[in-house]
């Protein structure tokens, strides 16, 4: 299992679909993204849910987090099942999420995880946000350093000036070393 763990715009999405192309063994790519838009509009933009105000602040309530409680036993069970995963995600609470993703993973976090930093400069990460255009404005630069606080990494990489394929070719070769092994640092 691979974890990647970045801002909004610091170029997640893009070393997935490098590290699906370049690892020789299929790899699911499941995101932070893919389960928001999991979930009942309901629960988007409102408190129980996840709610993204103008300025791209990011809230997220009781619901939000019990689902993806089960979202992540969910993606757990697959990679025990034997599916290699890699995970797209946005560390809002720092080494508190990290921890939840221990949580699930379990006390004896005995399953091979590589937990990567993707890090990306907050203007370069805005100026990507502008050009999506499928962001609030604001998301990426309020996220660029917060989401890797506390948070303990295998392997860091930048796009700020480096390519996703680069990036993605970093990380291969961190998991040929055998870089995706169990992991649980001493608290």
């Amino acid at each position: 299992m691979i974890i990647l763990n970045g801002g909004s715009s610091s170029g997640k999405s893009e070393i997935v679909r490098c590290l699906q192309a370049e690892l020789p063994d299929p790899w699911l790519a499941f995101g932070c993204d893919s389960f928001v838009d999991a979930l009942p509009a309901r629960m988007r933009e409102s408190d129980a849910g996840i709610a993204i105000t103008t300025d791209g602040e990011v809230s997220i309530g009781a619901d939000f987090l019990a689902l993806e409680a089960a979202w992540r036993e969910g993606v757990v069970a697959m990679v025990r099942a034997g599916a290699r995963v890699v995970i797209d995600d946005v560390f809002l609470g720092g080494a508190a999420s990290q921890q939840r993703w221990r949580k699930a993973l379990g006390e004896a976090d005995d399953l091979p995880v590589l937990w990567v930093g993707v890090r990306c400069e907050s203007a370069v990460a805005a100026r990507r946000e502008v050009s999506r255009g499928d962001r609030a404005l604001g998301m990426a630069a309020a996220q660029a350093d917060v989401v890797h606080e506390g948070v303990v990494y295998d392997l860091e990489v930048d796009t700020s000036h480096t390519e996703s394929l680069v990036c993605a070719r970093a990380i291969t070769a961190r998991v040929h070393d055998g870089g995706a092994a169990p992991s649980n640092p001493a608290a």
